[in-house]
């Protein structure tokens, strides 16, 4: 999606203009992927608009550069106060905000000691999701990142590489998304979103020991599931599990929950299914605060 730039952006603890936030081609996240990420929504609700999960977002930030050892100058709280300051000075509804800490300018070389450490909080409108046709997903040939190359736990900037190169053979080859397969041949996730299947009333989604990412909308939908009395598995799932679904969704902080309709070139019977769509109501009731049960997820602005 193109950006539509905003007025202003969060810098290392200033608001500064859009087009000043800038940094020195020798940064070192630049050459090296040495940063960590997090993605996260703001959704118009009855009461203003509300950044769902911030909080919890955060703080994965925070264990992510913990893990690769990345000096992170702001705290939980302070980063939150400057999103919310960041998204009152840009009057934004519903919006996509990017939480981004990655090692400077100062040095270069594969010894990251001691370079210091940007922090940015950038964001830019979203739409809200809008029902689309489900999903043509393709397996990738390229396998997900094992775990013992980096930590499938840390939202890091350098193995998106392996994404970017997956989703680019899926859409080039006329799909929609990639679905990558662990170095054991299990099912990881796809290259943005995690997924999950159904079969005889079974929700199941792959563990972070087959590569795939805690995602906290994975984990939303599993507690969506469970509040609306549903069986809930996370365990390791063979590609043919897919392929033998009643349903297959993915889920994501961008995406939202989107139904798939094929994956290599196999057709699931129902798309969105029946539990798909309760599962994608019950997030949507959720993040727009329509559904108080879960009012605790909601930082309002």
């Amino acid at each position: 999606m193109v950006m539509t730039e905003a007025s202003t952006i969060w810098f290392d603890g200033a608001l500064v203009p859009w087009q000043q936030a800038q940094v020195h081609v020798l940064t070192h996240g630049l050459h090296y992927g040495t940063g960590v990420l997090e993605g996260t929504r703001v959704h118009g609700t009855a009461d203003g608009a509300a950044v769902f999960r911030l909080d919890d977002h955060l703080r994965r930030l925070v264990r992510s550069a913990g893990m690769l050892r990345l000096p992170l100058p702001y705290g939980v709280e302070e980063l939150a106060a400057g999103t919310l300051d960041m998204l009152r000075a840009n009057g934004q509804r519903s919006c996509y905000v990017r939480h981004f800490a990655f090692l400077g300018y100062g040095s270069m070389g594969l010894d990251m000691r001691g370079v210091p450490t940007t922090t940015v909080i950038a964001s830019w409108d979203w739409p809200e999701a809008v029902e689309a046709r489900p999903l043509r997903l393709k397996t990738s040939s390229w396998r997900r990142n094992d775990p013992n190359s980096v930590p499938p736990a840390a939202k890091a900037t350098g193995p998106y590489l392996n994404s970017v190169l997956a989703r680019r053979e899926a859409t080039d080859a006329g799909y929609d998304e990639a679905l990558l397969l662990a170095a054991d041949g299990s099912v990881s996730e796809c290259s943005a979103e995690n997924v999950f299947t159904v079969r005889d009333g079974v929700l199941r989604t792959p563990p972070a020991a087959s590569g795939a990412l805690e995602g906290l909308t994975q984990d939303t939908v599993l507690t969506l599931a469970r509040d609306l009395g549903v069986e809930v598995r996370v365990e390791r799932l063979l590609r043919s599990d897919l392929y033998a679904a009643d349903e297959v969704f993915v889920c994501g902080t961008a995406a939202g929950i989107a139904p798939v309709g094929s994956l290599d070139d196999r057709e699931l019977p129902t798309a969105p299914g029946t539990l798909t769509e309760r599962l994608a109501d019950a997030y949507r009731a959720a993040v727009t605060g329509e559904n108080p049960r879960y009012a605790h997820w909601l930082t309002r602005l």
